[in-house]
């Protein structure tokens, strides 16, 4: 029971100074890409501190980049924020690539954990696409990389941080560990713990007030769920299997028309598909060569040529798949493991699928009426252009002809109208 007593009061003890000071500090983690999700995150995470009346608000970061415009927009909140933001870098094997490099010098206070890197932050891992071979895709992406330039030397400048190394990270992608940020004034804190961050956050001025985060209660501020799914779907795999969904839904209503559920699937994907390839940085070239592989899937199966649409296609396909996201952004590159099984589900789909399903639609009907035509029946009673019947495979059927049949002629059928069948007498 002692011992008891003396461990409560231990808890106890440690609380006081949290208790006493009443003061407390929002944090978020950031573990992945950069993109529409994470802005919206971030945004709602000032604002939620700032409602609090919170030390900081503390971001927890690991990213290997993401979106250029998602970056602007996170950036531009970190600038304008009404209460300190720190960046934090971590766990240990962490990084601050890319957009994450940005977002880090944005920061009123740059923190990276031990076993850390910051930088590589070229505008081709912002998202920007263009081959270096053609000469307008060369000129904008200069002029992207240059935007880039003076934007973190001005995000560098604003916080009073190292211009010229910042200009490295976007010209150079030059990457330098947490030791050397430090050393280089790129960050102001080496922390290996959050408790440590918080104690050796105490007591630094920001905007000409002192953070009291010793002993502070730490708030943490979740992903919603909505930003949750969406941040785990903002991935290029994904659109790519909304691709593949659009198309297969889309194709199986042209070829089985009022099937319904097919089309309405493939509308949705593809209206999904086209929302990401609006934020993602998606090659136009790679779009045509998809489209392209599945218009000659589809002739093929129409026109047969002996498979060589067939082969056409699934070059194409392969093609405009590896050229859908720009090979050189680690961050948005489509695997292999995703496109060697999505161009063999795919002629898979077109050749068994939707060419069995065209050839069943063209083979001659096998039962019902339309079968009679064309058949020979025998006439049961005298047959004119008003009235007779006729017998056909054991049944008995009412028959007209506009030339008269003898009781016990043979008849060829030549068409069928309701319950009467038109014939004319067997020569």
């Amino acid at each position: 029971m002692t011992r008891l007593v003396g461990v409560a009061a231990v808890l106890w003890l440690s609380l006081l100074p949290a208790l006493a000071s009443g003061e407390s500090v929002s944090v978020i983690t950031v573990d992945g890409t950069i993109g529409p999700a994470t802005a919206g995150y971030v945004s709602r995470a000032v604002d939620e501190a700032a409602l609090k009346n919170s030390q900081c608000l503390i971001i927890r970061l690991n990213t290997p980049g993401g979106l250029l415009d998602s970056m602007e927009k996170i950036v531009q909140k970190l600038l304008g924020s009404p209460i300190p933001v720190v960046v934090y870098v971590s766990p240990a094997g962490g990084t601050a690539a890319s957009a994450g490099c940005f977002i880090t010098l944005a920061a009123d206070i740059a923190a990276m954990a031990p076993a850390t890197t910051i930088g590589a932050a070229h505008p081709v891992s912002l998202g920007i696409t263009g081959s270096q071979d053609d000469k307008s895709d060369s000129t904008m992406t200069k002029k992207v990389e240059n935007f880039a330039v003076s934007y973190i030397q001005a995000i560098a400048a604003k916080r009073s941080r190292n211009v010229e190394w910042a200009e490295t990270a976007v010209r150079d992608s030059a990457s330098i560990t947490s030791e050397k940020a430090h050393e280089l004034k790129v960050v102001e804190i080496i922390a290996p713990t959050l408790d440590d961050l918080l104690r050796q956050l105490d007591g630094r001025m920001v905007n000409g007030k002192p953070l009291k985060t010793a002993g502070a209660q730490i708030g943490e501020i979740k992903m919603s769920v909505a930003e949750s799914i969406f941040q785990a779907a903002w991935r290029p795999e994904v659109m790519f299997l909304l691709l593949l969904v659009a198309m297969y839904g889309i194709v199986g209503e042209i070829t089985t028309p009022g099937a319904i559920l097919p089309g309405v699937a493939g509308a949705i994907a593809l209206l999904l598909a086209l929302y990401m390839a609006a934020a993602l940085p998606v090659n136009v070239t790679g779009l045509l060569l998809i489209a392209t592989a599945v218009a000659l899937f589809i002739i093929d199966v129409y026109a047969p040529t002996h498979g060589v649409l067939t082969a056409g296609g699934i070059v194409a396909f392969s093609i405009g798949s590896l050229m859908l996201f720009d090979p050189r952004d680690p961050v948005f590159r489509l695997s292999l493991q995703y496109i060697i099984p999505g161009v063999a589900l795919t002629v898979a789909f077109f050749v068994l699928v939707v060419g069995k399903g065209v050839r069943a639609q063209r083979l001659p009907v096998k039962v019902g009426k339309e079968t009679m035509i064309g058949k020979t029946g025998s006439a049961l009673t005298a047959i004119d252009a008003s009235s007779g019947k006729i017998l056909f495979e054991g049944e008995y059927w009412n028959a007209i002809s506009d030339v008269p049949v003898q009781t016990g002629q043979a008849v060829l059928i030549k068409s069928i109208e309701g319950l009467t069948a038109k014939v004319d007498p067997k020569v």
